[in-house]
């Protein structure tokens, strides 16, 4: 499958994300390209509980799955979870990872770098998103920047910039 094609399914799930005024309905994925049933976990906003983000439920998804704890100190998650991911892990997005949260939550971006396979070297290699995230909530992100610092590849495809900003913003208010 193509990049366009993987983001198209983020979307889908993007569109199971509950609408709220405070936060984006994204979806995610992880996918290993070389693996047998490439699509490793899905994920999409308030998916798991708490005030998850896509990525974030893509990541609790998967280590329940393995058997890992998800309800550890922050970070812990991250720090199992990198050395199970297959060698060609790439995340794709329908907006780019956050890289600021409220009080007490790790941001998108900080759980990526702590994904880590067991040489300490970045467990995903490669971001694909479909927008920058607006900013409405955090101003400028720099997220892409600091992934981009770690060697992590981040990709933006167009396509479907349109459809992923009406999806991720439901339930805002607009401006009269």
């Amino acid at each position: 499958m193509s990049d366009l094609e993987y983001l198209r399914l983020t979307l889908e799930q993007a569109r199971r994300s509950p609408p709220q005024p405070t936060n984006f309905c994204v979806g995610a994925l992880l996918v290993s390209p070389s693996s047998e049933k490439p699509v490793l976990v899905t994920g999409y906003t308030l998916e798991c509980p708490g005030n998850t983000h896509a990525e974030q439920s893509c990541f609790v998804k998967l280590a329940e799955t393995h058997g890992i704890d998800t309800t550890g100190s922050k970070g812990e998650l991250e720090s199992h979870l990198g050395r199970l991911l297959p060698y060609d892990t790439v995340l794709y997005t329908t907006m780019e990872p956050c890289n600021k949260r409220s009080p007490g939550n790790l941001t998108c971006v900080e759980r990526i770098l702590r994904l880590q396979t067991k040489d300490g070297k970045a467990a995903i290699k490669r971001v694909v998103c479909g927008v920058s995230e607006p900013e409405t909530f955090v101003g400028e992100n720099v997220g892409r920047k600091r992934l981009e610092d770690a060697g992590i590849e981040v990709v933006h495809v167009s396509g479907l910039e349109d459809e992923i900003l009406k999806v991720a913003t439901a339930g805002h208010t607009q401006p009269t």
